[in-house]
């Protein structure tokens, strides 16, 4: 059975053409720019990367391209091999606890629940849209980045505000990167043997969040309402202090909208150091540039910070540490800078283990921590791709 796999985002499209249940990867590509004059896509197909480049004006159009790619490449000699598409939908709020078939109420409801995501559902929606547009007989399946955090408690969902805005507004915190977070640890239950598993999984990348999983459920994490909460990322400010909105309004006259804009495009490790990049921000602090030395500190504490927040509420009773995603799978550096800082702990790195393991060194998975660790760290490679896919061939097969 031949599925299609779409992330679509505001400007750009993943997709993936899977053959399950073989879990085989037939061809894959990504659009990016789309609306933008130097629009452009990247093909991989048997092992052949291509580029090519065109305007490409909306998704509906990087749709039609997408189809012409996968028939010019004969991933599928007609449209009728392609049984089901799987969609990630960034917020399912309260109601979508798991990967749901599209219907009219999911469409209708991803636009409601457009207000918490309005950077990303656009994009989400257009994805969909130009899907159906092409292959309206084909099920379609939304899968949720919220929906792994539904299991949190109630204390660590709810933000201590007046209670009528949970109820009037659904003010609480969703979580989001779920897709991830579930997979690393459905990949964590198979290496540990053990289906209760205590986690910390830290998805560092761009954006980021950590978790906490207890006993295979999602316990707690660190983003929010918005993906904006949490950690200090590539471009977003992770938690501050609230009235800073207030104060920087007043002072700059300008709107709230545009100082949200700010904490989500213009902040993080761009707004310290003017490199959004991880490792330009580490390239820079190697020339001994001090806002770039000081935006990694930042980084790193916070990203600690969590991890040994997480700890205490799991009671120390943790089986690992994950990381994963851009920066947790290729960081060696923001790796060992991060577990030295939670020394105190009893966790200690294995500083040869660590620099062995990266997504462009041989070897791109295993155990960082050393033997005398009190936790054992490992670098696990996230693949949300298949986990959408898997949500999607489980609904499909019903």
């Amino acid at each position: 059975m031949k599925l299609l796999c779409v992330n679509a985002g505001s400007s750009s499209l993943k997709f993936q053409l899977f053959e399950m249940p073989d879990e085989k990867v037939i061809i894959s590509g990504y659009f990016e720019k789309i609306g933008l004059e130097d629009s452009f896509w990247n093909i991989k197909v048997n092992g052949e990367k291509i580029k090519k480049s065109k305007f490409i004006k909306n998704h509906t159009e990087a749709v039609q391209i997408l189809i012409d790619e996968l028939i010019d490449n004969n991933a599928v000699k007609s449209l009728d091999e392609i049984k089901g598409v799987g969609h990630r939908v960034v917020h399912g709020g309260e109601k979508y606890k798991e990967s749901v078939i599209i219907t009219d109420e999911v469409i209708n409801d991803v636009i409601d629940l457009t207000k918490f995501a309005s950077l990303h559902h656009p994009g989400n929606l257009a994805g969909i849209n130009a899907l159906k547009s092409v292959l309206p007989k084909v099920p379609m399946v939304a899968v949720f980045d919220t929906a792994f955090h539904q299991t949190m408690p109630k204390e660590n969902y709810m933000y201590p505000v007046p209670y009528e805005w949970y109820l009037k507004y659904g003010v609480r915190k969703y979580g989001f990167h779920g897709t991830s977070h579930k997979y690393i640890t459905t990949e964590m239950q198979e290496k540990l043997k053990k289906k209760d598993v205590n986690l910390i999984v830290c998805h560092i990348g761009s954006g980021a969040s950590i978790s906490a999983i207890k006993e295979g459920k999602c316990f707690d994490t660190t983003m929010g309402i918005t993906p904006l909460d949490g950690l200090m990322m590539g471009t977003r400010s992770g938690s501050i202090d609230p009235s800073i909105l207030e104060y920087v309004c007043k002072e700059s006259k300008e709107d709230i909208s545009d100082v949200t804009n700010a904490l989500n495009k213009k902040s993080g490790l761009l707004g310290i150091s003017g490199f959004s990049d991880c490792r330009d921000v580490e390239d820079a602090a190697k020339r001994g540039d001090d806002r770039a030395i000081l935006a990694l500190n930042m980084y790193n504490d916070r990203i600690a910070k969590y991890i040994a927040d997480y700890y205490i509420e799991l009671k120390g009773e943790v089986d690992a540490i994950v990381f994963t995603a851009g920066v947790g799978e290729n960081g060696i550096v923001a790796r060992e800078e991060i577990l030295n800082r939670l020394s105190p702990l009893g966790i200690k790195i294995d500083k040869k283990s660590n620099e062995t393991i990266a997504s462009f060194k041989d070897v791109n998975e295993g155990i960082i921590s050393s033997k005398t660790s009190k936790v054992p760290v490992y670098v696990v490679p996230t693949n949300e791709e298949l986990m959408i896919i898997r949500d999607t061939y489980e609904l499909i097969k019903k």
